[in-house]
């Protein structure tokens, strides 16, 4: 029987490596939810509200991860007044709280890998505003798979810094160096590697990973490869 493999630290290792792992952290846009075109969307909304020609999508989906208030401050231009900046913002959450499941939906795989390691306490830890995300893991039928939410404006600071990811382990009762944090960007790794945890990287998503500078130490083609390499989930 074919053993299911991964790569931690440039060595291929067995699936009996990772049992130590008794937390979940996930992120959420580009790791669970494909939510891209929602989210530019209500950028292009917004800039044409503010009387600007729209982005190419490549250009926007650079700039999602770090939370709503740099999107759309990236997504507006550095010549904006913090005027423009504050009704700009207030345009683009209401416009993507009305729109934000036109498209948007789970990954291929998401909701029966998380079915799979029911197992495991398991949280979310977005930059994404928490309420909005809150509606949205309600709306596709994965919020009861999580025992915590927490979005950009959960903390005083946002992802990389490892607030978010130590408050989670603490209410879960788990150690850093027991816990996987999944994410598709540079930003999850990064946070992965400031708060001590296991980073998995998924092969799709759309957030901006460098992985020559910031490498993972398991990469996923599919959600639902993560459970063998953890025992199958946890009962």
């Amino acid at each position: 029987m074919k053993k299911e493999r991964a790569y931690y630290n440039g060595l291929v290792m067995s699936a009996s490596n990772f049992s130590f792992v008794r937390a979940l952290i996930f992120d959420l846009d580009g790791t669970l939810i494909d939510s891209q075109r929602d989210l530019i969307r209500s950028v292009n909304a917004m800039r044409r509200e503010m009387r600007r020609d729209e982005l190419h999508e490549d250009t926007i989906s650079g700039y999602i991860g770090h939370g709503a208030p740099q999107l759309v401050g990236r997504a507006l231009g550095e010549s904006a007044s913090a005027e423009e900046r504050e009704q700009a913002l207030k345009f683009f959450l209401a416009h993507y709280e009305q729109h934000k499941l036109d498209s948007t939906c789970a990954y291929p795989g998401v909701t029966e890998a998380l079915e799979q390691l029911a197992g495991f306490p398991m949280a979310i830890l977005t930059n994404k505003p928490v309420r909005v995300s809150v509606r949205i893991l309600e709306g596709l039928g994965l919020a009861k798979h999580f025992r915590a939410v927490y979005g950009g404006n959960s903390f005083r600071t946002k992802k990389p810094d490892p607030l978010g990811a130590h408050t989670i382990l603490r209410e879960f009762g788990a150690s850093p160096a027991e816990a996987m944090l999944i994410g598709d960007s540079e930003v999850d790794v990064e946070t992965a590697r400031n708060a001590g945890t296991l980073a998995a990287a998924v092969n799709y998503g759309f957030g901006t990973h460098d992985r020559a500078a910031c490498p993972a130490d398991i990469y996923l083609d599919r959600l639902t490869d993560l459970v063998p390499l953890l025992g199958n989930g946890r009962e």
